[in-house]
């Protein structure tokens, strides 16, 4: 490794120089300030390339220890958290939401399962208001509006994408099974055992190592704007803010904040490709992978203007061939960019995060460029 910026530095065989020109062509196009990309086979990393920059003013180099954060990419982490329960026997995707959290059987929403709220069906997008937008660091708070709350749509009958709430409704099946937060349980069943430098809620320790994000030029384009897609992100208070820096970095906020690495990222994602497996160890039990990234439910949106086809939690990548050509590959792309993803067919894993933000919704340029050149060298 070299301690230059001026050009990509990192791990890359001879067989996969396509990604390495792809990599390098986001930079000469002026589409990056820093950014990481890291693909395993069978879960050993091949290729992990970096570039650029870590702060806005250019003076520290995207590196090795340079976290990022990921956005809704942070959702994969949160939904594998949720398959580690269901295949330790202690949660079933088909499970109702209100056995578990009984005031969350209020207006209409009893019948509602474990599967349809991580597919995105519950109704429940966006808090309605009035709130503060610093409201959401109030885990208790979120999750009694969340419980009260009539859905916007007939739960079950459609997905509509939850930016944010979905982790409050992920954490908060987590907390009442296990007992622990989710990012506690990522912290200390997964990412510790495996080395992995991913976290949902980021220690102060670690806020030094944090890459400074440039915001996209403008909001991208949601279509027709309807009330789920107002509330999920268009009111003053749709994502949190209102906060110091430290306090938002140190919110578990299993949808939103996670904070990692690409071939920390890559790896984790390695775990639903090897059918569980990672480092010799069975992380989930045979066949729980697939079943966690099996249709839910498909077609039209009424959030994202896409037609969508949602795992438990995950985005499937068929129809939308945003994460390569494999129909069985699922994953999670986050606001700006980032995006990990799962190929089972291929035993292939990758994921690519960045710090300039483009207004792309789920299927950035930059990462397409770069997941379509790895097939290319496969």
């Amino acid at each position: 490794m070299t301690d230059t910026v001026d050009e990509v530095r990192g791990v890359c065989p001879r067989a996969f120089e396509a990604v390495r020109d792809a990599f390098t062509a986001n930079f000469a196009e002026s589409r990056e300030l820093g950014a990481r990309f890291a693909l395993t086979v069978e879960g050993e990393i091949v290729v992990d390339l970096m570039a650029g920059w870590a702060d806005r003013a250019m003076t520290r180099p995207f590196a090795e220890a340079t976290l990022t954060p990921v956005f809704s990419t942070t959702k994969a982490m949160a939904s594998l958290m949720i398959a580690r329960l269901v295949g330790q026997g202690r949660l079933s995707y088909q499970a109702r939401v209100a056995e578990l959290w009984p005031a969350f059987g209020a207006a209409g929403k009893g019948a509602l399962t474990v599967e349809q709220v991580l597919s995105h069906q519950a109704g429940l997008c966006g808090l309605e208001g009035p709130m503060s937008p610093a409201d959401w660091y109030d885990w208790d708070c979120v999750c009694a509006r969340l419980a009260a709350m009539t859905p916007l749509w007939p739960p079950g009958s459609a997905s509509g994408y939850h930016p944010v709430t979905f982790g409050y409704l992920a954490g908060e099946i987590f907390r009442r099974v296990d007992g622990r937060t989710l990012g506690t349980a990522l912290r200390e069943d997964v990412a510790q055992p495996h080395g992995l430098d991913l976290w949902i809620g980021l220690p102060d320790t670690e806020h030094g190592r944090v890459a400074q994000v440039r915001r996209p030029p403008a909001m991208p384009n949601l279509g027709e704007i309807t009330e789920p897609k107002r509330l999920a992100f268009l009111t003053r208070w749709a994502t949190p803010g209102g906060v110091d820096e430290a306090t938002a970095r140190r919110a578990e906020i299993p949808s939103a904040n996670g904070h990692a690495t690409a071939p920390a990222l890559a790896r984790l994602m390695a775990i639903l490709a090897l059918d569980g497996q990672l480092d010799g160890e069975a992380v989930l039990p045979p066949t729980l992978a697939a079943e966690a990234g099996r249709q839910r439910i498909a077609g039209r949106d009424l959030v994202l203007p896409y037609d969508m086809s949602w795992g438990a939690g995950f985005i499937r990548n068929e129809g939308l061939w945003i994460y390569g050509p494999g129909r069985q590959t699922f994953g999670h792309s986050g606001w700006g960019g980032s995006c990990a993803f799962a190929d089972p067919e291929r035993g292939l894993s990758g994921a690519y995060v960045m710090n300039r933000q483009s207004a792309e919704l789920i299927a950035d340029s930059r990462a397409r460029r770069l997941i379509e050149a790895a097939y290319t060298a496969l």
